[in-house]
């Protein structure tokens, strides 16, 4: 069967990568070079809106995209972290061969996908304004927070359906077209910013609007290229359904990255809701900083996706000792290139603050939130490798545990004691590399003294 994968036909063939042999470092690199390219496009999504509704628009407008982008990653990180489960189990018998269980695993994968994608419209869309009221938004800002987040999430469907689309293709190890279909439709957005808020002059709901329609044109695009026949991944619409024993398996493994997700998110929402306390200011400096921080941890998160595919295919083929060698690559390359990242990040924080709002205090509480916690990227590397080792050995449960625990629950009680006895914004900032520090101490000792290679093979054992 491993054979009738690899030898499909040519279309298959160049569309898939059995990442079960071959180089390790030649492997994962050349997964995770298109990834990254594919991120830093996806991460213009929201940048773009930033940038030109600051141009555009002003400061209010900026402070009304900056003040909840966490409500949207809180709301979305779920639903991702389904997509994120079922790459997980895509990949894992994409390296043991069964290409029947593959399109069972697809098919069920993108039908959770369309269910998820009207359930995430009708909560964001209704919840919004309880939503923005809840994170304190600032009362001069919040008609516009509003329209913008509402008409955001009336384009659910292509979010959440581009990223089951790409766990698909990166599960069977093809990271070069969802890069090149970022790429149209990041192109497409930045033409539809400057045509609806430049040329037009229309709201800030038009902001939205372009990124919804640009999301839907990838999703699109993805949708021709999975819909071909003669692949391993080919979608045919007839087969659309819920395999039951697929979609436990997909809940095993997406739940609690879902859940990691969800409660890292409501944790930074917490944070968020401090930072709207201190005014419009800093609100805009957060959001701008949230967006150089986002692409300073692609090329991170491009290791860690390809070191999940890695591991859940060599771990499928048995081949213990590969995803070990594979592992400590990702993490290595991780922390290095984090760490580059973070002192560039901290030398020239007021330019790249600059490029976003111009105005002397967002840029000075933004650089003081940069020299906080740049210099630490290298311990959210870690921890974000470490959660993805685990991931692709079938170990979600894990990461969620130590994410809950530590991200969340110590994050949030740090800031509420934080505040109530100094209330100082830069006691804040500092939430992040504690918290970070913590959680990597506590992936280290299970990286080195668990037995995380077995995972699959222990399930197996247990389900005959």
């Amino acid at each position: 069967m491993k054979n009738m994968i690899g030898k499909r036909s040519t279309a298959g063939a160049s569309a898939t990568k059995d990442m079960t042999t071959g180089n390790i470092y030649s492997l994962m690199i050349g997964f995770a070079l298109p990834v990254f390219v594919s991120q830093i496009f996806q991460q213009l999504y929201n940048t773009v809106d930033s940038l030109i509704v600051s141009w555009f628009l002003g400061t209010n407008a900026l402070a009304a995209v900056s003040s909840s982008g966490t409500l949207i990653f809180m709301l979305v990180s779920f639903f991702t972290g389904a997509a994120m489960g079922g790459g997980v189990v895509i990949s894992r018998y994409f390296g043991s061969g069964d290409e029947e269980k593959v399109s069972r695993a697809i098919h069920t994968l993108m039908t959770f996908g369309l269910i998820c994608s009207v359930v995430l419209t009708v909560v964001g869309v209704v919840f919004t304004p309880t939503l923005l009221v809840w994170m304190q938004t600032d009362p001069e800002v919040m008609p516009e927070a509003v329209e913008y987040f509402r008409w955001y999430f009336m384009g659910s469907l292509g979010m959440v359906m581009y990223n089951i689309c790409r766990s698909i293709m990166n599960a069977v190890g093809d990271s070069r077209r969802p890069l090149y279909y970022l790429i149209f439709s990041s192109v497409l957005n930045v033409i539809l910013d400057l045509l609806f808020l430049g040329a037009f002059r229309w709201g800030i709901w038009s902001a939205a609007a372009a990124t919804v329609v640009s999301q839907v044109a990838s999703v699109v695009l993805c949708m021709i290229y999975l819909m071909r026949s003669g692949n391993v991944f080919t979608v045919e619409l007839r087969k659309l359904r819920l395999h039951w024993d697929m979609l436990k398996e997909i809940v095993r493994y997406g739940l609690p990255s879902g859940i990691q997700n969800s409660v890292i998110a409501i944790a930074n929402v917490i944070v968020q809701t401090q930072i709207n306390s201190f005014g419009k200011l800093a609100m805009a400096a957060y959001g701008v900083h949230a967006k150089i921080e986002g692409f300073a941890f692609l090329p991170i998160n491009s290791f860690c996706m390809a070191s999940t595919t890695f591991i859940s295919q060599n771990l499928g083929a048995r081949q213990y000792d590969r995803a070990k060698k594979g592992s400590r690559f990702c993490i290595i390359a991780a922390v290095v290139t984090a760490e580059v990242i973070g002192v560039c990040c901290y030398f020239l924080a007021p330019y790249f603050i600059g490029l976003f709002d111009k105005t002397p205090g967002v840029i000075e509480l933004g650089v003081r939130q940069a020299h906080t916690v740049a210099l630490f990227y290298f311990l959210l590397a870690f921890s974000h490798s470490i959660a993805a080792v685990c991931r692709g050995a079938g170990k979600a449960f894990v990461p969620m545990f130590i994410m809950l625990s530590i991200w969340c629950v110590v994050r949030i009680i740090y800031i509420i004691c934080i505040m109530h006895y100094v209330g100082e914004i830069g006691c804040i900032y500092w939430a992040y590399p504690l918290t970070w520090a913590i959680s990597s101490v506590i992936y280290l000792l299970y990286y080195l003294f668990s037995d995380w290679v077995h995972g699959f093979d222990k399930k197996k054992a247990r389900t005959e």
